[in-house]
């Protein structure tokens, strides 16, 4: 069965509902790609500034960076948008879906967390800031937490794994004994 004859077997109600979910994630995909793109050149005009004026080389390279983190971070939700809901796919199961989408975006928000983390450990250490470290230790921190209950998540949602029976359990003493 070819996908023109799926369409015209499925109601029309539900074929509104794709292309509209189609158009909103073409929508979302062009508007998370130009804000990737916004940061992306603001990050290059920022690291072109450490040769053009007599700025903080270090201040100014570490906000660059920064912006170039976020910009990654956003081209990559939007990436996983254009992927999971752009696609002209129909799983007919939305679990892998879910499974895949948390774990991209959870991946991205860690790398992000940590890559502050460390630009926030380095700028403080360069600028005596000692007492403010505690700050990026919490953020890397709060990033190994969240990558930890991403694992709990992938583990305890595993297709593989078998479901937990339904048949209560007995106690040994009251259990029947086998033959």
């Amino acid at each position: 069965m070819t996908q023109d004859q799926a369409a015209e077997q499925r109601p029309t109600g539900i074929g509104l509902v794709e292309s509209t979910r189609h158009v909103m994630a073409l929508l979302f995909t062009l508007l998370f790609l130009t804000f990737s793109a916004y940061l992306t050149v603001l990050a290059v005009l920022k690291f072109l500034e450490v040769f053009g004026e007599q700025q903080e080389v270090i201040e100014t390279l570490i906000k660059s960076i920064n912006l170039g983190i976020i910009g990654l971070a956003i081209f990559e939700l939007a990436m996983s948008i254009h992927k999971e809901h752009g696609a002209c796919h129909h799983d007919a199961d939305f679990f892998p879906l879910l499974r895949r989408g948390v774990a991209r975006f959870v991946g991205v928000v860690c790398i992000a967390l940590v890559m502050e983390g460390l630009i926030m450990a380095i700028k403080y250490s360069q600028l005596d800031l000692a007492g403010n470290l505690n700050y990026a230790v919490a953020i890397v921190v709060s990033a190994a937490v969240l990558l930890a209950a991403l694992g709990v998540f992938l583990k305890l949602s595993d297709p593989a794994r078998p479901a937990p029976s339904t048949r209560p359990v007995q106690p040994q003493a009251l259990a029947p004994p086998h033959a």
